[in-house]
């Protein structure tokens, strides 16, 4: 009986040292598996990343040739879209378009310098909220924005908000009371939402304050808010892209001579030109069977025309 009893224990042990091995085997197994595909997802986004700087270098010569010129419109190098290209002997292929975004309205436009201190700037509130009309869009959020960018803590008006509205909101969260530097800090706005935010992503911008808007690139909804007359002039967008087929259309002198307004006209001028410095790269790159979509903001410094990345951020724009 003794002996039985020690050869069940034997085999208990050794079915316990096996069980444990096989688990120990099953775990070392995973995590080198798992080490290889972080190296490999590690590798394909840092081939991502170089293909997206090999567009970005592409981008920066037809930009630097752009911008040595009296106009930038879309007939140059820089607007044409090009079909995708594979990287020679690399499996690697990109798709890249360059937008520009002084041809949108500037959010961080809200606010100007005046008597040392950034005050909201009446005018550029009144064309965001022709914007916000155009597209539906409940023009009570130009005051929340402003709000939310000005450094003041005292809301605009009866439509504004600050810290106590912010504060009740579920997480709570405070205003940063600055500039923004995305376009999406608008869904910050309470209710703002997803809906409103993409029929008004594609006609703005965060750039410096003190940036114009582009006649030449922008799209009608836009410059019909800057000209701020309530009007469709420039609503037909198939017209306003068949005119631009021949360059710059309007020009600025077209566009200051459709407005009636002297008064709002020389605001108006104070705010447009034919000229852009930043730029929007959207590089699509595609490895195998993984896409990346890399969004580069491009910057063209003066004298010498230059061009500087100013950020970068993959799968968002």
């Amino acid at each position: 009986m003794r002996l039985g009893r020690q050869r069940g224990v034997a085999l208990l042990v050794a079915i316990v040292i096996f069980a444990i091995a096989t688990t120990v085997a099953a775990a070392v197994t995973y995590n080198k598996a798992m080490s290889a595909r972080r190296a490999a997802a590690t590798f394909t986004l840092e081939a991502a990343l170089q293909a997206g700087m090999a567009a970005e270098a592409l981008a920066s010569i037809a930009l630097e040739d752009a911008g040595s010129k009296t106009q930038i419109n879309t007939i140059q190098d820089w607007a044409q879209e090009q079909p995708p290209l594979e990287i020679p002997d690399t499996g690697i292929w990109i798709q890249a378009r360059v937008e520009d975004l002084g041809g949108r309205f500037n959010l961080n436009s809200l606010v100007k310098w005046e008597n040392n201190d950034f005050i909201e700037d009446l005018h550029q509130l009144e064309v965001f909220r022709t914007l916000l009309t155009s597209l539906d869009i409940d023009t009570r959020y130009a005051d929340l924005l402003l709000d939310w960018i000005d450094p003041n803590i005292a809301p605009y008006q009866s439509g504004g908000g600050e810290d106590t509205l912010y504060l009740s909101q579920a997480p709570p969260y405070r205003p940063p009371n600055t500039f923004i530097t995305h376009t999406s800090e608008l869904l910050a706005l309470p209710g703002f939402g997803r809906e409103n935010y993409q029929k008004l992503a594609p006609f703005v911008t965060a750039l410096p304050n003190d940036e114009k808007v582009n006649v030449c690139t922008a799209r009608g909804l836009v410059l019909d808010a800057v000209l701020n007359e309530h009007t469709n002039q420039y609503a037909d967008e198939e017209f306003l892209a068949k005119q631009r087929e021949k360059g710059c259309w309007p020009d600025r002198t077209t566009f200051l001579a459709g407005g009636q307004n002297a008064a709002n006209k020389q605001l108006v001028q104070e705010l447009v030109e034919e000229k852009s410095r930043w730029f929007r790269l959207r590089t699509q790159v595609r490895i195998g069977t993984a896409d990346f979509v890399l969004y580069s903001v491009l910057y063209i410094e003066s004298p010498k025309n230059t061009i500087r990345v100013v950020q970068r951020s993959f799968g968002s724009e």
